[in-house]
């Protein structure tokens, strides 16, 4: 499986923006999407994450109510809305796919795309 994310830019703080993450090899169709989050000097971190028919999602406490995770299933896509952007939402973020385990844990996600910069201005 190979993940392509794109949408990163530069925005100010109460901007939004939106991320899409390209699916391509086989299906994700089956898997937990996930987004996570890397700002210089952290480590990687959860943000949101959605099931294989999008019925259930699941966020980190900082970005519940201002993000929103989807999935188009027939696109083998999957997306994130993110509103009211503040400048600690500031990183570099990955979508990643997993089969099996949690959905939280960074080591428990088998596929990884390459990030892509979002930078919220104060």
């Amino acid at each position: 499986v190979q993940l392509q994310a794109c949408g990163g830019g530069l925005v100010q703080a109460g901007g939004s923006l939106r991320l899409s993450c390209a699916a391509s090899g086989r299906t994700v169709n089956d898997y937990v999407m996930g987004w996570f989050r890397q700002a210089p000097g952290k480590e990687r971190e959860f943000v949101a994450a959605i099931n294989w028919s999008g019925s259930n999602t699941y966020y980190e406490d900082s970005v519940r109510g201002r993000f929103t995770i989807s999935r188009d299933n027939a696109k083998n896509t999957v997306y994130l809305q993110m509103n009211s952007l503040k400048p600690e939402d500031t990183a570099v973020y990955y979508c990643a796919a997993t089969g099996v385990g949690s959905y939280y844990r960074v080591n428990d996600y088998n596929y990884w795309g390459q990030g892509t910069q979002v930078t919220v201005s104060s």
